[in-house]
């Protein structure tokens, strides 16, 4: 579509894969995917917000997309410590930043969104506004109670098992597609196009998370969600969620939106499942209506 793909090199020296298409006219925006995904799956978005003329700059996260493997199974979503996800975002946003002037504004799906939020609670300069849909507040755990999916998590990784995937993610057969893509979107066709890049683009593809992310994730929602820092975010905020989220909880969403000053939030009913943004076209265009409007009002 005329962008740009090509490294961002991390201070560590990894390179994270980063994709840039837009004038910039209207200012400048970043585009942050959840777990297991690739710059690909969001290229409908970024084309929509390059036509409203914002530059936007979007990447995958350290260890999956194009952005290397940190396992030696090619299909394991792993990561040692989450805070290597926050240097990473901390690092390319402070080089996104120095790229031009004009309002600046973040977007963020599920795992990413997770990573925003934690990153600015933590002290990362703030941009004019963000909005994060489906953040990952708090895993959905069911049908183990959230205390008992830690202290397998614990063991599996107490026990050196952490690298290794923490269950076994079957596409095989079209009605095990079919489940899958019921948790993620009613849109088969959105749905067939991540299909298409994750089969014939294996380099880019991922499968499930190791048992250390699922720990990480367990113990990262529940600091930010149970800590002081959320309340420190002034960041203009707007939280799309859905009540039929079977991947992350949105009753945990609610909470986290209540202590954080001014923050705006939306919640879809059973027409939206996870992946608010790649939803059947009516769920799409209200959820792109609302993120313009409110960046309009405060990214401006």
């Amino acid at each position: 579509m005329g962008g740009r793909l090509d490294y961002w090199t991390a201070p560590d020296g990894w390179p994270i894969r980063r994709y840039r298409l837009g004038s910039g006219s209207r200012g400048r925006m970043m585009v942050m995917g959840g777990r297991g995904d690739m710059i690909e799956k969001y290229l409908e978005v970024i084309h929509h917000w390059a036509a409203r003329d914002w530059a936007v700059t979007s990447f995958d996260w350290r260890g999956q997309g194009g952005s290397g493997r940190l396992t030696d199974d090619p299909l394991c979503g792993h990561i040692g410590d989450f805070a290597e996800w926050i240097a990473d975002l901390n690092g390319l946003a402070t080089d996104w930043r120095a790229e031009g002037d004009g309002p600046t504004a973040m977007v963020a799906h599920s795992m990413g969104g997770h990573m925003l939020l934690r990153a600015l609670a933590e002290g990362m300069p703030s941009p004019d506004a963000a909005a994060v849909i489906a953040p990952m507040l708090g895993v959905h755990s069911a049908p183990l109670p959230r205390w008992l999916a830690m202290a397998i998590a614990c063991f599996m990784v107490r026990t050196g098992r952490g690298a290794l995937p923490a269950w076994t993610q079957k596409e095989q057969s079209d009605r095990q597609r079919r489940m899958r893509q019921k948790r993620l979107t009613h849109d088969p066709d959105r749905y067939a196009d991540e299909i298409w890049w994750r089969d014939h683009s294996r380099e880019i593809a991922l499968g499930p998370p190791s048992w250390n992310w699922v720990l990480q994730a367990l113990e990262s929602t529940q600091a930010l969600a149970q800590g002081d820092a959320i309340a420190r975010i002034a960041t203009p905020l707007l939280i799309l969620a859905t009540k039929a989220d079977q991947l992350v909880s949105t009753p945990a969403i609610v909470k986290v939106a209540r202590r954080i000053a001014g923050a705006q939030l939306h919640i879809y009913g059973r027409e939206a499942a996870h992946e608010i943004l790649r939803e059947l076209d009516p769920v799409r265009r209200d959820a792109l209506h609302r993120i313009d409007a409110f960046l309009d009002e405060f990214a401006c």
